[in-house]
């Protein structure tokens, strides 16, 4: 072998990773993870080894743990239970046992582990103890926790929604019904009177009664509109913004206005019922707090994604008031477009308006697809 053969086998890694006892390889390996508590216990369950994954995990420093017994990791309620001599005979009957649940650090604070202990025995089969690998899966099971409590909200709201739905249909339907059968019948009551001073008292009497079922009518068709209208159903969400920007101009007397480049999505039930609450929050927030002349509703379609957008030319606020003054609308805005993934945007300053911004995949807003 020549001179530059013999020094290329020499720098070979694998060659040097050879050459070094198995003894050391595994110690080196066992103390450079940190993302895992690698240690031994002794057959009775007590800490033989500890590594710098297992410091940083547990936060107890090597003299501090070694030689005690390992159910100091777990919660009372389960050393009373015998959760601790439960595992270690199982994984000495059957090799080894995994576990998630609870374990405890050193200053007491709980964290949500995932468990691996194994049964090590020597060549003849003697129980030596056992290799347990722990690993803190608190932030995993955090984020489990919230997607399950997305999963409820979006139930939730689908189910409020519904609800809306069916009571503004009744109070349409039903109460406005009765009210014009009851109109009906004055004017039949009107009708039959004769045409003395009394009966003239009692027909005054009459009109102004009607008068006022006509402003029930309104007042019932007004809040019917507000928990669904019916217009997002029937017509779709281009004219329901348009009947809401509208509608927001003559209640609140701020101008509004809506430009809307989405002609081509064929919106979800999902996605055009999130939007139309998103826009009434947001003008109901311009209505409450904005003091503002004139807003401006955008919805535009483009690329892989659809954008909406809320103006007003207020007073605006400063950044670090956006959480007292508007935080409700905000909160509600910034939950619906989570659930469709969607990211939300505020700029604003004193005097300078309030600028709302969502942006949306438009995979989570177009009609759903079979998998």
């Amino acid at each position: 072998m020549s001179p530059t053969n013999k020094a290329s086998a020499s720098d070979d890694p694998v060659a040097k990773a050879a050459r070094v006892p198995v003894d050391e390889r595994y110690r080196i390996l066992v103390e450079t993870v940190r993302e895992y508590a690698i240690f031994l216990l002794a057959p009775d369950g007590t800490v033989a080894t500890w590594n710098p994954g297992a410091q940083r995990i547990k936060g107890y420093r090597a003299e501090e743990i070694v030689g005690r017994h390992f159910s100091v990791f777990y919660p009372e309620e389960d050393v009373a239970a015998g959760k601790c001599e439960h595992e270690l005979r199982t994984a000495a009957t059957e090799g080894s046992v995994e576990d998630e649940g609870w374990r405890v650090r050193r200053d007491g604070s709980r964290f949500w582990a995932n468990v691996l202990i194994t049964a090590v025995r020597s060549p003849s089969g003697e129980l030596l103890g056992f290799a347990k690998v722990t690993r803190d899966m608190t932030e995993r099971r955090r984020l489990e926790e919230l997607e399950h409590a997305r999963l409820i909200a979006a139930r939730i709201d689908q189910v409020r929604e519904s609800e809306q739905t069916r009571i503004a249909r009744e109070l349409h339907d039903d109460l406005g019904q009765r009210i014009t059968a009851m109109k009906m019948s004055l004017g039949l009551l009107e009708g039959q009177l004769g045409d003395d001073q009394h009966a003239r008292q009692t027909r005054d009497a009459l009109t102004d009664l009607a008068g006022e079922m006509d402003g029930m009518a309104v007042a019932l068709r007004r809040i019917a509109s507000d928990l669904r209208p019916p217009i997002l159903d029937d017509l779709g969400l281009e004219a329901a913004l348009e009947w809401m920007a509208e509608n927001f101009t003559r209640r609140y007397g701020v101008h509004a206005t809506l430009h809307f480049d989405a002609d081509d999505v064929a919106f979800n039930e999902v996605a055009a019922t999130a939007i139309f609450r998103m826009t009434q929050e947001a003008l109901t927030n311009v209505a409450r707090h904005a003091h503002a002349k004139h807003a401006h509703v955008e919805l535009v379609a483009s690329g892989n994604a659809c954008s909406l957008r809320i103006d007003d030319d207020g007073v605006g606020m400063a950044p670090d008031a956006q959480r007292k003054e508007r935080s409700f609308g905000l909160l509600g805005v910034r939950e619906r477009a989570r659930l469709l993934d969607g990211d939300v945007s505020v700029d604003t300053a004193p005097g300078k308006g309030f600028r709302l911004a969502v942006s949306l995949p438009l995979a989570a807003v177009g009609p759903a697809t079979d998998e």
